[in-house]
């Protein structure tokens, strides 16, 4: 029987339209546009409207997605969702999604890897289609993660946005995605974590204790160490090299990170997309938005070779070698 491959035909994003700038912080919380730029990257960011929820910012960008596929939502035979932040608790995101859209009947359920939710999504995606279960996959990553940021703490409100991103895919004869490389390692949870949920319980503070806990130092050196291994570990994976790679698509949560990783790559920043400044960290969003950008920027062209990675609290880890 012939090779089945995943390929990504089309992309598509949402972004809220209320815009939060390093400055308008100044005027919240004890900081500077010049303090946040310089260690992160980030310029802006995009914040949900109330009553706007992650799964409309998904419905939103898996309508570009399937629009620009020209692939009816009733084609589709599968819905993988990453997001840390679901609308409720259950129905899935994905399945209130599914309903908008009128793909009713096909498979789909959230993946909660936090950052790492578009990449694991898509790993997911791509072994339904390598395996001839699903032969049309909407992925997404979406999410409204300013729902959990304490706006009275510098060190991380000034991180976070609003977003999703979505691609849709197909199986094919011809090579699309080479390799996906997905990790996990619980150990590290005290580093970044949100310490209230449905089982544990919430709390009196402010907002019933949900917010962001991040020991930003730490999770910076175990970030830039991680993805340097992950790098050689999903070039060994796809049988490709460094100079094989012809765009960078990194999880977009801070500039260092992301140059740290190209100069693994022995990658000029030319040939890697960042869009932080433009949203900020958008966790599973974050991804989807820079490939959506790529595209539809005209920088990432047909038969290129794209590397995707990300890392997220969990700690989670993961890659994807494509050829869009």
């Amino acid at each position: 029987m012939p090779q089945i491959y995943s390929r990504i035909i089309a992309t598509g994003s949402a972004l809220p339209e209320r815009v939060v700038t390093n400055v308008d912080l100044e005027k919240i919380v004890d900081t500077s546009d010049e303090w946040i730029h310089s260690r992160t990257g980030i310029r802006q960011r995009h914040i949900a409207a109330d009553g706007e929820t992650t799964g409309d910012l998904a419905f939103r960008a898996a309508q570009s997605a399937l629009e620009a596929a020209g692939v009816k939502a009733s084609e589709l035979d599968l819905i993988v969702l990453g997001t840390t932040t679901p609308d409720i608790i259950f129905p899935s995101t994905a399945c209130l999604v599914q309903h908008r859209l009128g793909a009713n009947g096909c498979a789909a359920f959230d993946v909660n890897a936090a950052c790492s939710g578009f990449v694991y999504a898509l790993g997911i995606a791509d072994k339904f289609i390598r395996s001839g279960q699903s032969k049309k996959v909407l992925v997404i990553g979406a999410e409204t993660l300013t729902r959990m940021v304490d706006w009275s703490d510098r060190q991380t409100c000034v991180l976070f946005g609003d977003g999703a991103g979505a691609v849709v895919l197909e199986a094919s004869s011809e090579p699309g995605i080479y390799a996906t490389c997905l990790h996990a390692d619980g150990g590290f949870k005290e580093l970044l974590y949100n310490p209230v949920g449905v089982s544990v319980g919430f709390n009196d503070e402010p907002n019933h204790g949900v917010r962001i806990h991040m020991s930003g130092r730490e999770v910076f050196k175990v970030a830039v160490k991680t993805l340097d291994s992950l790098v050689g570990e999903t070039l060994e994976a796809a049988g490709m090299v460094e100079s094989q790679i012809d765009w960078l698509i990194p999880h977009q949560a801070n500039l260092r990170i992301i140059e740290a990783t190209a100069k693994r790559l022995n990658m000029s920043m030319e040939r890697v997309i960042v869009t932080v400044d433009k949203h900020a960290n958008t966790s599973s969003g974050s991804v989807p938005l820079a490939l959506d950008y790529a595209v539809r920027s005209g920088k990432v062209q047909r038969g290129q070779n794209l590397l995707l990675e990300a890392f997220g609290g969990g700690f989670t880890w993961a890659s994807a070698l494509l050829r869009y």
